[in-house]
C-alpha cells in the first residue's frame, strides 16, 4: 500500500494556501511515524476537516497537530479525532474546533494512552452538548488541568460546574476557566496525590535496573471501584493515578505494582487453563501464584520483601463480612515471609509446603495450580470458602488481577523483544522479468511500498542497442536497505527499525584535483611525513626472559646454570622471542556531506566541503605512509527513510586514481541523521579483524534533518549510537567545524571524544594531526 500525497496537494492547498510552502514537511513528518494506512487516514482526515467548512485554521492546525498525537497514542488514534471533531461541528464554532485540536498533543502526552484519549474526546462532546459556553475556557487552561486531574477527575470537575451552572453562563464561563473559588476547591478535591505520567520515566529506569530489560507501562483510568493493575497486550497496565497508603508513597506503590508484574512476565513459564476449576479455586491458585512470582523477585532484589510486606494489609476484626477473610489474608502474609504462622495447622502445613519447594519451581505455574487447588480444598472440607464477591474484597493494592496468568496464548514472555513495537520491515523479492512485468502492481510506490520487487537483471528496451533503462536515465546503483534503530529520549526506549539507510554512489570527478591539492600543501605533507615517520612500526623488537619462546637466551641460561651450582632455584625463562612491531587499528572516516558544507567559508573563495576533501586527501596519503587499514565514507539524509551512505575508499581499496576520482566528485546536499550513519559505519568496522576501531567523524554542525522538530531528539539519539558503538568495541571521535558546537557535542561524545575547529581553513592541517594524536 502506498500513499501519494500529490493526489490530495491541490484540494488542501485550494482550501489553506499557507499549506503550499508547508505542505510537503508536514506530510515527511506524518511519514516518519505513521505506516501507509495511517497515513492515508492522516489525510482523509484532513478532507474531512475541509468538508466542515470552517476556515483554513482547523484544516492547519490538523496537518500539524496529529503527528505529535500519534507519537503519544498510536496512529488508530486519528479516525476517533476526526470522528470527534465531526459530531463537535455542530454544536460548537471553528475556532473552538481549532483550538481542541491545538490542545490536543498535550492531552495526549498527559495520558499517554489511546484509551484515555477516547475517554477525554467523548467528555469534550458531553461539555459541548451540557455547558456549551465552558468549553473554550476550559481548553484555555487545560494544561493545569490535566497537570493536576486524571481523566476520571477531569470528569468529575467538569460535571459538577455543568450541573451547578447550567443556566447562568457568566459564572459557567468562569468555573471552567478556573477563575471562581469553587472551580478552585472542586479542583482540589479531585486531585489525586501521584500521577502516573509524572513517574513513568522513574518507573521505566527502575524496572531496566532491576531486570535489565524494557517494559511497558501504560496508564489506565482507575475511576471504578475495585480497579486492580493488569497485563495485556504486551503492556503493563497501572492505575492513572495512586494516593499515598499508610506511609508508603504513591511513587513506592508504583514501584511495587510494576515490580510484581515484571516478576510475573519474568518467573512464569507458560499460561494455565480455568477448564475444570471453580471462581474459588481460580482466586487461590492466582494467591499462590502471587507469592511465587514475589519469590522469585526477592530472591533476586532482597531489598523488595520489606516494600511488599509494608503493603500488605492487617485488618481488624469487623472489616470482613465472612471470618474466613482474616485466614485469607494471613496465608498471604504467610507466603510472602517464611516463619509467620497463620494460626490454622493446616495452612500452616501448606505455607511451609511452598517455602520448601518453591526455589525449585519458580518460574512452574503449575506449582501453583496444584498448591491453590489444595489451599482450596481445605476451606471447602470445612464449608468456609466465602462467595467471589466476598474473595475479591482482600485488598493487595501492588497486585494485579492475574489475567495474564490465564492466557494461553504462545507469547514468549521471556523476549524482552515481545515489548517492542510491531514492525514489519519492507520486503523486498528478486524476481524474473516476466513476473516483473506482469504482476507488479503499482510501478511509481514511494519507499513506504510494504513490498519491494527487484529485476535480477538489467532491463533493456526495445530497440536498446544494448542499452539498459538505467544507463538511458543515468541512475546509480542503489542499496538493498539497512535498518537500525533509533533512541526515543522521551519514552526512553529504541524504535525498532526506524531509520533506513541505502548505500548509494556519488559522481566521479577529475583524479588530478586530489594530485594538486597534495601538491598545493607540501609544507603540510612535510610535517605529516615527519609525524608518520614517528608511528610507522619500528621493525622487529626482542622479548627476553620467556618460558616458551623461539630461541635460547643465552644471558638468561647463564645466569640459570649459575644459580643452580650455588645451590639455588634457577630462573625458567631462559627463551626468547622476535616480534614484528605491528600496528592492530582500522580507521573509518565519516564525513557529513549535508547541504551546509556548500557554504562559504568566511573570508574565502572555498567552500567547507573543498576543505573537508582537501583534509581527507592529506589523510589519505598519511595513513598509506603508516600501513593502517582506512577507509573514507560519507553521509546525508532526507528524512528516516532515506539517509544516504557514500563510500569513496572502502578498507581493502588502495589510494589509486579510482578512489581519487571520487573524492574529487564529492558533492553535499540534503541533512544530518548522525546516529543511524555512525551504526551503518560500525557494521562496516565489525567486519575487520583489527583489534582497535576507530570512528572519526568530520561535520560542521548538529545533527538535524527534515522529519524531526525536535533538537534534542537527533542529539540523545547520536549520543545513544556513541554509547553502542563503544560497546561493540568501535571508539568514536567527533571533529567538528562549528564554533559553536560547546552546546551540544559534548553531550554526544564524551569530553575527551570530540575536538573543535574554530579556524577552518586550517583543517587540512588538523585532521591528520588529530589522526596521529589518536592512534600513536
Amino acid at each position: 500500500m502506498s500513499v501519494n500525497l500529490e493526489q490530495y496537494r491541490d484540494e488542501l492547498i485550494e482550501a489553506a494556501p499557507e499549506l503550499a510552502e508547508m505542505l510537503d514537511g508536514l506530510f515527511h513528518e506524518a511519514a516518519r511515524m505513521m505506516s501507509p494506512a495511517g497515513l492515508k487516514d492522516y489525510l482523509d482526515g484532513a478532507r474531512a476537516m475541509i468538508s466542515l467548512r470552517k476556515g483554513p485554521n482547523l484544516l492547519v492546525s490538523y496537518l500539524d497537530e496529529m503527528p505529535q498525537v500519534v507519537r503519544e497514542c498510536g496512529e488508530d488514534i486519528i479516525r476517533d479525532v476526526v470522528g470527534a471533531t465531526l459530531k463537535l461541528s455542530s454544536m460548537v464554532s471553528g475556532e473552538i474546533l481549532t483550538l481542541m485540536i491545538s490542545t490536543l498533543p498535550g492531552a495526549a502526552n498527559r495520558f499517554g494512552d489511546a484509551d484515555l484519549l477516547r475517554g477525554y474526546l467523548q467528555l469534550l462532546h458531553r461539555l459541548a452538548a451540557r455547558a456549551p459556553r465552558g468549553l473554550r475556557p476550559m481548553l484555555g487552561v487545560l494544561e493545569e488541568l490535566l497537570s493536576k486531574l486524571t481523566l476520571s477527575g477531569l470528569r468529575r470537575w467538569v460535571d459538577f460546574g455543568s450541573d451547578a451552572y447550567r443556566r447562568d453562563l457568566p459564572k459557567q464561563a468562569d468555573y471552567f476557566g478556573l477563575v471562581s473559588e469553587d472551580s478552585r476547591a472542586v479542583l482540589k478535591q479531585e486531585r489525586r496525590g501521584t500521577l502516573f505520567i509524572e513517574s513513568q520515566r522513574r518507573l521505566n529506569f527502575y524496572l531496566r535496573a532491576f531486570w535489565g530489560r524494557d517494559f511497558f507501562l501504560r496508564p489506565s483510568a482507575a475511576d471504578h471501584e475495585g480497579f486492580r493493575p493488569f497485563i495485556e497486550g504486551g503492556a503493563m497496565h497501572l492505575p492513572d493515578a495512586v494516593d499515598d497508603m499508610e506511609g508508603v508513597s504513591g511513587l513506592d506503590l508504583y514501584r511495587a505494582m510494576s515490580a510484581h508484574m515484571a516478576a510475573h512476565i519474568t518467573s512464569s513459564d507458560k499460561g494455565l487453563s480455568q477448564l475444570a476449576l471453580n471462581p474459588g479455586q481460580i482466586f487461590f491458585v492466582g494467591l499462590i501464584d502471587d507469592a511465587r512470582v514475589e519469590f522469585s523477585a526477592i530472591r533476586q532484589f532482597p531489598g523488595l520483601r520489606s516494600l511488599f510486606r509494608s503493603l500488605m494489609p492487617v485488618s481488624p476484626k469487623g472489616y470482613y463480612e465472612h471470618e474466613t477473610m482474616y485466614l485469607v489474608e494471613a496465608t498471604a502474609r504467610a507466603l510472602l515471609e517464611p516463619g509467620v504462622s497463620t494460626g490454622d495447622r493446616a495452612i500452616d502445613a501448606l505455607v511451609e509446603q511452598f517455602h520448601l519447594n518453591v526455589g525449585t519451581n519458580e518460574r512452574e505455574t503449575m506449582f501453583s495450580w496444584g498448591l491453590g487447588v489444595e489451599l482450596y480444598s481445605i476451606l471447602a472440607d470445612r464449608r468456609a470458602v466465602p462467595s467471589l464477591r466476598i474473595l475479591e474484597q482482600l485488598n493487595i493494592p501492588y497486585r494485579d488481577d492475574n489475567r495474564f496468568l490465564w492466557s494461553l496464548d504462545d507469547f514468549d514472555w521471556s523476549n524482552s523483544s515481545a515489548y517492542q513495537p510491531d514492525f514489519q520491515a519492507q520486503l523486498r523479492r528478486n524476481v524474473g522479468l516476466m513476473e516483473f512485468v506482469n504482476e507488479v502492481e503499482v510501478e511509481t510506490a514511494g519507499d513506504d511500498a510494504q513490498e519491494v520487487w527487484v529485476l535480477s537483471s538489467e532491463l533493456f528496451p526495445y530497440e536498446d542497442e544494448g542499452v539498459s533503462y538505467n544507463d538511458m536515465e543515468g541512475k546509480e546503483p542503489v542499496s538493498d536497505p539497512f535498518y537500525y534503530g533509533e533512541w526515543d529520549y522521551k519514552v526512553q526506549l529504541t524504535r525498532p527499525s526506524w531509520s533506513t539507510v541505502y548505500e548509494r554512489r556519488q559522481g566521479r570527478g577529475d583524479p588530478d584535483t586530489i594530485d594538486e591539492v597534495l601538491t598545493a600543501h607540501k609544507g603540510v605533507s612535510h610535517r605529516i611525513r615527519q609525524i608518520v615517520d614517528r608511528l610507522r612500526p619500528q621493525g622487529i623488537s626482542r622479548q627476553r626472559r620467556l618460558e616458551d619462546g623461539d630461541e635460547l637466551d643465552i644471558n638468561a641460561a647463564v645466569d640459570a646454570v649459575v644459580m643452580s651450582r650455588i645451590g639455588m632455584q634457577p630462573d625458567p625463562r631462559i627463551t626468547m622471542r622476535n616480534v614484528l612491531n605491528k600496528r592492530d587499528l582500522s580507521v573509518l572516516i565519516l564525513l557529513d556531506l549535508s547541504e551546509s558544507t556548500n557554504e562559504l567559508v568566511r573570508g574565502s573563495d572555498r567552500t567547507v566541503l573543498d576543505l573537508t576533501r582537501d583534509a581527507c586527501a592529506l589523510l589519505a596519503n598519511a595513513i598509506n605512509g603508516i600501513g593502517d587499514p582506512y577507509a573514507i565514507h560519507g553521509f546525508a539524509s532526507d528524512g528516516r527513510h532515506d539517509v544516504q551512505y557514500y563510500r569513496f575508499k572502502d578498507f581493502e581499496q588502495r589510494f589509486d586514481p579510482d578512489v581519487k576520482s571520487r573524492l574529487a566528485g564529492m558533492s553535499g546536499g540534503l541533512s544530518t541523521r548522525m546516529g543511524a550513519a555512525m551504526r551503518h559505519a560500525a557494521h562496516h568496522l565489525g567486519q575487520r579483524g583489527e583489534r582497535h576501531k576507530l570512528l572519526l567523524i568530520v561535520t560542521d554542525g548538529e545533527p538535524a534533518d527534515i522529519d524531526e522538530r525536535d533538537p534534542q531528539y537527533l542529539r540523545m539519539d547520536a549520543k545513544q549510537a556513541a554509547v553502542e558503538l563503544q560497546q561493540k568495541g568501535v571508539t568514536s571521535y567527533c571533529l567538528t567545524l562549528d564554533p559553536e558546537a560547546d552546546r551540544y557535542v559534548e553531550r554526544i561524545f564524551r569530553a575527551s571524544n570530540y575536538t573543535i575547529v574554530n579556524q577552518v581553513e586550517r583543517l587540512p592541517e588538523k585532521l591528520p594531526v588529530l589522526f596521529a594524536n589518536l592512534t600513536k
